[in-house]
This record gives C-alpha cells, sequence and structure tokens, in this order.
C-alpha cells in the first residue's frame, strides 16, 4: 500500500512544520479532506491562538479554524506520526540581502530528529536553486542517522498562495511538485492533488522546482521597477503615470502592472535568494538587483514628495501633522513583514517628522514589536495636515475624497496635502477636490 492509500485511508498522517500564512491554509486543506493532519509551529502563543479557534493570519478565518480537526501542537516529538511532513516556514533575508536560513535550517533539525523510515519531506519554503539538495537533505539524514532516497525521500513544492487574496487561493492554483527521484514524485503529486483542485504541475527535478518559485517573483519585481521608474521619469514630466497606464491597457498585450511599494515576503525578498546562488556561480545580474534597487528605494521617494508637497502647499514640515493610512504589505492582510510604508516612516523621520499610522487590518503588538511604532484609530483622526494613504485597505477605499476630507485639519483645501500611493483616487476627482495632491 503507497503512502498516499495510507494517508486517504487514515493510517498515516500528515504533518505541517510552520503555520504562518502558508503553512496553516495548507494543513485546514487537507484536513477538509479528512487527512489525519498534525499542525506543528515552535510558536507557542500561536499554536494557542490555533486551538481556541482565532486564525491571526485572516487567511481562513476563526470559523474554519474552530472547526477544523488539525491537532495544532508545539511537541516536536508528534512529528513522529507522521509520514508524509510538510516544511512551510518563512526563508527573509539578513541585512546585507544574502538568505537567511536559519528558519529552514532549524526546521530542517527539528523534522530530522523526528523522521521515522519510509517518510517523504517535502519543503514549500522559498530557497535558492540547490538548497534543498545541498543544505537541507544533509541536515535531514545527519539529524535523522538515515539515507535519503532509501530511507526517505525529499520533494520540493513551492508555496504560491497570495496572502489576502480571496480568489486565488490554494485549492485554484496550480501547484508545482517534484521529488529527488520518479518514486517520490509520483507519490507527491497524488497528494498534493488531493486539495488542489486544479491539479498539479510535475517538473523533473528539485532544482527546478525551486528556480521556478523565485523566478516567478522576480518577474514581477522586475516589471513592476519597469513602472517605478518611468513614474519618477513622468513625475518630472509633469504626465500622470496612472493615466498612461490606463491608456496602454487598452492593448490587448499590456501586463497591466502599475507603480508601487513593493514589500511582503515573497516579491521583495526571492529576487535576493536567486542572485546569490547566480554571484555564487561568478554571474552578477544586470537587471534584477537593478530592479531590487529601485523598488528598495521607493519608501524614501514618496516620503520625500511628500515633503515637498507639505512645502508647496505653505506648510512648515516639522510642524505638520503626517497621517499615514496603511502599514501592511499589502491590502486587506495583516502581514506587516518587510512593508515598505515602513521605509516612509523611516524617511520621514529625517525630516524630524513623527506620522501618525492608522492600520486596522494589522496586529498593534506586532507593529511595536517588529517597528516599534504604536497604531492610532481611524476615528481619532480629524487635525491631519498631509494624509498618505499607502495600502488600499478597503476601510480606506470606502471614504472616498468625501472621507478623506474629514481627516484634515480646518484650513483652505488648498492647503491640505494627499499622497495617493495606490492611485485610488482619479484626476478629475482630485481636481476638484481642491486638495493639495500628488500620486504615485
Amino acid at each position: 500500500m503507497s503512502l498516499y492509500e495510507k494517508l486517504v485511508g487514515r493510517k498515516e498522517k500528515l504533518a505541517l512544520v510552520g503555520l504562518g500564512y502558508v503553512g496553516m491554509p495548507i494543513a485546514v486543506a487537507f484536513a477538509k479532506k479528512k487527512i489525519n493532519v498534525i499542525g506543528f509551529d515552535v510558536n507557542e502563543e500561536k499554536i494557542n491562538l490555533y486551538k481556541s479557534g482565532v486564525d491571526p493570519t485572516q487567511e481562513v478565518g476563526d470559523n474554519n479554524i474552530k472547526s477544523s480537526s488539525v491537532e495544532f501542537t508545539s511537541d516536536a516529538r508528534k512529528l513522529q506520526e507522521s509520514k508524509f511532513i510538510i516544511i512551510a516556514v518563512p526563508t527573509p533575508v539578513n541585512m546585507d540581502h544574502t538568505p537567511d536560513l536559519t528558519p529552514v535550517i532549524g526546521a530542517s533539525e527539528i523534522v530530522g530528529r523526528n523522521l521515522t523510515r519510509g517518510s517523504i519531506v517535502v519543503y514549500e519554503s522559498t530557497v535558492y536553486p540547490g538548497c534543498t539538495e545541498d543544505v537541507c537533505i544533509p541536515i535531514l539524514e545527519k539529524e535523522s542517522g538515515l539515507k535519503c532516497g532509501i530511507d526517505f525521500k525529499v520533494g520540493y513544492s513551492p508555496e504560491r498562495i497570495n496572502p489576502g487574496d480571496k480568489v486565488h487561493r490554494l485549492e485554484n492554483i496550480h501547484k508545482i511538485v517534484s521529488g529527488i527521484d520518479g518514486e517520490a514524485l509520483e507519490e507527491i503529486k497524488k497528494v498534493y492533488d488531493i486539495v488542489i483542485e486544479v491539479g498539479t504541475y510535475s517538473v523533473s527535478n528539485l532544482r527546478t522546482a525551486e528556480a521556478i518559485k523565485v523566478v516567478e517573483n522576480s518577474q514581477r519585481d522586475i516589471n513592476i521597477a519597469f513602472m517605478n521608474e518611468l513614474a519618477m521619469v513622468f513625475d518630472r514630466m509633469d504626465i500622470d503615470t496612472n493615466e498612461v497606464v490606463d491608456g496602454m491597457n487598452t492593448k490587448w498585450n499590456a501586463l497591466g502592472f502599475r507603480p508601487g511599494l513593493v514589500g511582503g515576503h515573497c516579491i521583495g525578498v526571492d529576487p535576493y535568494y536567486f542572485t546569490y546562488e547566480a554571484e555564487k556561480l561568478g554571474y552578477h545580474s544586470q537587471i534584477i538587483l537593478n530592479g531590487r534597487i529601485v523598488n528598495d528605494n521607493m519608501g524614501k521617494y514618496v516620503a520625500d514628495m511628500a515633503v515637498k508637497q507639505m512645502i508647496l502647499a505653505g506648510q512648515s514640515p516639522k510642524l505638520s501633522k503626517v497621517v499615514i493610512l496603511g502599514l501592511t504589505f499589502k491590502e486587506n492582510c495583516p502581514d506587516t513583514r518587510n512593508s515598505k510604508v515602513y521605509d516612509i516612516v523611516k524617511q520621514l523621520n529625517t525630516y524630524s517628522i513623527q506620522p501618525v499610522i492608522v492600520d486596522p487590518w494589522a496586529s498593534e503588538r506586532e507593529v511595536k514589536k517588529e517597528y516599534n511604532l504604536e497604531l492610532t484609530k481611524l476615528c481619532n483622526i480629524f487635525d491631519a495636515n498631509c494624509v498618505i494613504v499607502a495600502v488600499a485597505h478597503n476601510e480606506f477605499k470606502s471614504l472616498g475624497l468625501e472621507g478623506i476630507k474629514k481627516l484634515f485639519v480646518n484650513v483652505p483645501d488648498n492647503e491640505k496635502v494627499l499622497i495617493d500611493v495606490k492611485g485610488l483616487y482619479k484626476i478629475e476627482e482630485l481636481k476638484k477636490s481642491g486638495l493639495n495632491y500628488w500620486r504615485l
């Protein structure tokens, strides 16, 4: 009987290691298909939230957590009960933009110490091509005393979950699968096909699967960098970038990218994993790193433009109250990791400006811990001199321009500054508002 058959027959268990925005939805999805699932995370506080029916990621919702049969635990010994183990821990970068493999190394050590013969370990964490074979497998072998390919198998299936996206979900996104050999690939494909309704896509080896993940996000990063560079040039030409993009998108083969802040745990990170391995092989990126440089500087650029607009409006920036709407890395999502809005904050600080930050989606505790910033409720904003709409949360979009105007201090409209980072408002609306505006 194959491992797939044992899982479906509830004779073996599946485990998820790492229960964040990626791992937790996968665990819940398999449990819904009547698979016995163990959800493991070293963060006891997170485990306790899940056990109490609270979904801090807001990816599947509290009700689905409460009704799920997933066995949430922070006891690594429970992994010994599982034969199919999925590792979905974050893979950030260091300050020098080199890969920080600490989480994936730690997860591999934990899994290795609890690995049993006949198991399959699948990595979903984003890594550079070759990392699973060169770094992860040796750790699994060392900690377990077992031999990969003989005593256990390994696969790689890059995560494609888009946090906050209620349309493109785990079940309807094609999943890349790979294995250390043909036998592993066949089992891994069958297991993932249990939850992936649109099907899986097999590739020949682990390195190819690893490359697909970093390349698809690098492609998006480069395209957005191009639009950001255009935005900076068009600003000097007194041309509205979004109007240009709207016109360009009338052509059938336009790509639809727009300028903006590029943060989060994928697009703002994955390109560095690719260029890191390329440089080890003697190739220095000509395009990818330059795209990263452009995107990494957009927060500073937005802050500088805000200060310029405040001066043009007759304000004294140091004495002005600046309100930033949004801190998470994207709209309608509580994830604040690698948020480029923080770059706006840091640059404003260089002008002795301490902005007030509003974000109904972000966790006050996480924001304090990660950025040492305090959040303010939207209902307490009524005397702003400058409002920067940095994230397009539904709560902010529903305000409309009239609602935004109520956030300002009582002065003539042309003395109020609105910075529209996301291009939420049409030029005609902005002109009629009387506000001193600028949009990316």
